[in-house]
């Protein structure tokens, strides 16, 4: 699982851009720093009070994930099981 959430992850473009999940339309904010060592990720519902909030640093330990005052299955879960809105 963790495996395909590091997948995922890295599939993401940096930016900000709308997706879904459950149903549920989400701002997503990306952004790759320190030689991409380090990922910050913020995703917000839209219209809602639901969000994900994570560090991940790709390198640490074949992939460090802390998540930002939540479980890590919901973020594991969440960036897994998104989608991304085709402009």
């Amino acid at each position: 699982m963790k495996k395909n959430f590091h997948e995922a992850l890295m599939k993401l473009s940096d930016g900000a851009y709308d997706v879904s999940y459950q149903k549920k339309r989400y701002l997503l904010r990306k952004e790759t720093h320190l030689d991409k060592k380090l990922i910050k990720l913020y995703a917000e519902e839209l219209g809602g009070k639901d969000f994900i909030s994570l560090n991940y640093y790709p390198h640490i330990k074949g992939g460090l994930l802390k998540p930002c005052e939540m479980p890590e299955k919901k973020v594991i879960d969440f960036i897994i099981n998104l989608c991304t809105f085709k402009s």
